[in-house]
């Protein structure tokens, strides 16, 4: 990573000087020492308490503080590093939304960022808070000098004011002085050029997020979403179950006991009679559309029979003519077999809503460890995944299982869905 102070330095020297650079690096400088001295003062009494209360136990507290503490000191640090570096540091932590006190204690003590973090807040109390003070003295010395003639003649004549070798008793025997105060200041404007960047080398080491940082993140973000998934999965079957045991089977009885009654009134002379045969009538349709959503929401084939079973049961309930050419040696894990039955659905759907199309074609092969399914028809094409078709749905789907989807719709047609989902997943 590039430091911008050193660039600056590096690429035009002299225009450095008229620029605003020097002020920055000098107020970043400024700004940390304060800050490092803070620092200092924080740990050691952090460090003398909890070594000092370590015999009744309550130093152990304060001691597991110690490491925790360079976090607030990282994020000032982020902060502040735009004082001289236009490029933010990511923030290394995943986020723990939520999370009580003990939980985040014990997820913060475990990732390696807080202790590069702990490091980076001991490097600048010590090292750089030295090197700080060394440059403020420089700096205040420099400013000093410069101002010479001017002190001189506020103090002058009652006062001679002394100075390494000479003493001087007039604003004109101050000049050398003024001068020496511009090259203290020229040496100042450098010097905090190159010592800001090495601050700035030291954070990009130690407090920006590194792959393995971010590839923890990706690992948790992906078993998160695939939690996510299981629990719809789950709460999706407990609504089948609840509508297939509960509500279905009121709707049978409902649908019986309005035929004993139908029976009953059969050949007397009552109004009631036509009006509990459309009610039975409107019993039954409401039966059949539940049995359709409980097979929607998961059928029970895909369950007991697989996926060729479920989609070829799929097709024929389709409006479209579906011809399923799926031919696999075994049964795949459940959540492969959900991913492609639903991903079929979608892409019928589509094809009988949007595609026109007078025929679709579904294959399914086995091809190593990853199932290759694909979906056509020889409509109109044209499908965009960012118009709502639930195409980006399904990708997204995928690829919770690592896997990938691919659409291939040009305008005139033909739509080929191509899903790829490693068994292994």
């Amino acid at each position: 990573m590039t430091v911008a102070v050193w660039e600056a330095v590096r690429r035009r020297p002299d225009r450095f000087l008229r620029s605003l650079w020097p002020l920055r690096a000098w107020a970043f400088l400024l700004s940390g020492t304060v800050l490092g001295l803070l620092l200092l003062v924080v740990l050691a009494l952090l460090l003398a308490v909890g070594l000092g209360l370590s015999v009744v136990g309550v130093g152990l507290l304060v001691l597991a503080a110690v490491p925790v503490a360079g976090i607030p000191v990282a994020a000032l640090e982020r902060r502040r590093l735009r004082i001289v570096e236009p490029v933010p540091l990511p923030d290394p932590h995943a986020s723990l939304p939520g999370a009580g006190a003990w939980p985040w204690l014990r997820t913060r003590l475990k990732e390696r960022a807080t202790w590069r973090e702990l490091s980076y807040a001991l490097l600048h109390a010590v090292v750089f808070t030295a090197a700080g003070l060394g440059f403020t003295a420089l700096l205040a010395f420099s400013a000093m000098l410069l101002v010479t003639p001017v002190i001189v003649w506020a103090i002058a004549p009652d006062t001679v004011m002394l100075i390494p070798g000479r003493s001087i008793s007039d604003p004109v025997g101050g000049l050398p002085g003024t001068a020496a105060g511009l090259v203290g200041l020229v040496l100042a404007a450098y010097a905090g050029g190159l010592l800001a960047g090495a601050q700035v080398k030291a954070a990009q080491l130690l407090l920006s997020a590194r792959e393995e940082d971010l590839g923890r993140r990706i690992i948790e973000l992906t078993r998160s979403r695939a939690r996510l998934v299981d629990a719809f999965e789950a709460e999706r079957r407990r609504i089948e179950r609840d509508l297939h045991d509960g509500a279905q089977q009121q709707l049978v009885a409902l649908t019986m006991t309005l035929g004993l009654a139908e029976l009953e009134l059969r050949g007397q002379e009552s109004a009631a009679l036509p009006l509990i045969a459309r009610a039975r009538g409107e019993a039954r349709q409401a039966l059949e559309q539940l049995r359709s959503l409980v097979r929607d929401i998961h059928p029970q084939v895909l369950t007991d029979h697989g996926l060729a079973a479920a989609v070829e049961e799929l097709a024929l309930r389709n409006p479209v003519p579906v011809t399923v050419d799926i031919d696999l040696p075994r049964r795949l894990p459940a959540p492969v077999e959900s991913t492609a039955y639903f991903t079929v659905t979608e892409a019928l759907a589509n094809a009988a809503k949007h595609s026109g199309a007078a025929a679709v074609t579904v294959r399914g092969r086995l091809v190593g460890d990853r199932l290759v399914l694909e979906v056509g028809d020889d409509g109109r094409g044209g499908a965009d995944p960012s118009a709502g078709s639930g195409l980006q749905g399904l990708a997204d789907r995928v690829a919770i299982l690592k896997g990938r989807l691919i659409v291939t719709s040009p305008v005139g047609g033909p739509t080929r869905l191509r899903v790829e989902v490693p068994c292994s997943a």
